[in-house]
């Protein structure tokens, strides 16, 4: 039983979302087929056979059983391999509610029916990893069940591998949720991505995902944080490169450091003539 406070355990290796390789940019995916009706996905949807939208706006690419939606599947059933070998810190029992954990890998041994809040305490560069099922059969469920973030915290730092399906209703969930089978989703908010069919094969795939009465879901392409870089995945800004030869006029940007102290200054070049040295007029400004 797990006591209704932090479990004091050292960190385990990192598992960022991007250790789902392509898969990482899915919101959505299924070995199946992906059904979202009344809902909102912010991410990348792929399924192995088709995608049905109703009344279901989707920030992202769609793929229906193209090369895009089988390599994102075959690189979330490595992922899910890889997660299904990880050990265990520790067993937990109970529906979590009131419990606080630090980082660590957390195992049910069958199913596990969440309710109540928990909370996951630990600094930006902390993991968590969830699994359920570890002696081989077992469904994650979760009604009006809440995870919160605290202490700096990753949402996507956050895994759950599951045995077999997954169901969240009316629940505020966050983190990546690897099924074995399928995963459906009514109303609430889900902060990560679902990935369902992890017990199939590229050559076979299984595995449904299913939203519907209002669920909202934000993939981790959009909110996940690598350890350390608080930028979550946006690529950093690239300087605009300057070509600072003489007569080649203003270009918008300030290459050197020759503003002496005076951040109002820019040695951005003005005029001039090609091929004759010197500035036309200077700029000051």
């Amino acid at each position: 039983m797990v006591p209704f406070a932090a479990l004091l355990y050292g960190p385990s290796p990192a598992l960022a979302a991007s250790f789902l390789g392509s898969a990482e940019s899915f919101a959505l995916l299924a070995g199946g087929a992906v059904t979202c009706t009344n809902s909102a996905v912010t991410g990348d949807v792929g399924a192995g056979t088709v995608v049905t939208q109703t009344i279901c706006p989707v920030t992202g690419t769609v793929h229906q059983g193209d090369a895009a939606a089988a390599t994102a599947y075959a690189d979330f059933l490595s992922a899910y391999a890889t997660l299904a070998s990880t050990p265990c810190d520790q067993t937990l029992t109970g529906t979590l509610a009131g419990v606080t954990l630090t980082p660590g890998v957390y195992c049910f041994d069958a199913a596990a029916t969440l309710t109540g809040t928990l909370t996951l305490m630990g600094p930006v560069t902390g993991t968590w990893l969830f699994k359920i099922g570890t002696k081989g059969t077992g469904a994650l469920t979760g009604t009006n069940f809440s995870v919160v973030m605290a202490g700096g915290g990753q949402p996507c730092n956050v895994n759950w591998w599951v045995a077999q399906a997954a169901t969240m209703t009316t629940s505020n969930f966050q983190g990546t949720i690897l099924a074995g089978a399928d995963i459906t989703v009514t109303g609430g908010t889900f902060n990560g991505d679902a990935l369902a069919g992890g017990a199939g094969t590229t050559a076979v795939r299984t595995g449904a995902v299913t939203l519907t009465t209002g669920a909202v879901v934000a993939g981790c392409a959009a909110t996940a944080t690598v350890p350390g870089d608080n930028d979550c995945h946006q690529p950093k800004p690239k300087h605009k490169p300057c070509n600072q030869g003489v007569g080649n006029g203003p270009e918008g940007c300030d290459p050197g450091n020759s503003n002496q102290g005076d951040d109002d200054r820019s040695n951005d070049e003005r005029g001039g003539t090609p091929g004759h040295p010197g500035r036309k007029g200077g700029n000051n400004k």
